[in-house]
């Protein structure tokens, strides 16, 4: 059984998901929010697979809900619930952990789909959101601001790499790797070494 929160400010969305999953066998909303403050408070004392969140939301929005979850719950999984089809809107969510994007026009069982998919290990994102373009547009971005070693490091530190194994295919010290890694986390404006591999995995996963 896929256990579900939904953090949504609208009482009247709530209801609708709560109703459809009333009796669905294999999705359980455990628990809801209207806002991501609340949300983290239930985490504290409710273990959830999924939290199906919205991106707008008084006192924490989505995209600082889904950052938080994964520093302090990796294992729940996000997956975006919005009325923005912008690329802004689901950039930010990509790049704060987010498995999945979905658009409020779309049908419950819409929805459902996407629960399940990301609940099985896979993305899901909203068939009228072309996420390549979102790509191409994050990349051209990325490389106005980092440098060419830069990029270069932040590919392989997607790849798992670590500092050394990194300076060795480089031909490089380990602390020039350190130095790069350091002004990657300046210049992004990440948190730590774990903000920056998740950067660079959402980067990576869908855009090379």
């Amino acid at each position: 059984m896929i256990k579900l929160i939904i953090a949504e400010d609208h009482e009247s969305l709530i209801d609708g998901l709560q109703l459809l999953f009333k009796y669905d066998e294999e999705i359980k909303v455990i628990a809801t929010a209207k806002d991501g403050k609340e949300l983290l408070e239930i985490l504290h004392h409710k273990t959830a697979d999924i939290v199906l969140s919205d991106v707008s939301m008084p006192r924490m929005n989505g995209v600082e809900l889904c950052t938080k979850i994964n520093e302090k719950y990796p294992e729940t999984k996000v997956i975006a619930f919005s009325m923005f089809e912008n690329e802004d809107a689901i950039r930010d969510m990509i790049k704060a952990g987010a498995h999945g994007y979905v658009l409020k026009r779309r049908t419950l069982n819409e929805v459902r789909k996407a629960i399940i998919a990301v609940a099985n290990g896979e993305r899901y994102f909203d068939p009228s959101i072309r996420i390549d373009a979102v790509g191409n547009s994050e990349v051209s971005k990325r490389k106005t601001i980092l440098s060419p070693s830069e990029s270069e490091i932040l590919k392989l530190i997607a790849q798992g790499k670590s500092s050394s194994e990194i300076a060795a295919e480089r031909f490089t010290a380990v602390s020039t790797v350190s130095k790069h890694r350091k002004n990657m986390i300046q210049k992004l404006g990440l948190q730590g070494k774990g903000e920056l591999m998740r950067y660079a995995l959402g980067l990576y996963k869908h855009y090379k």
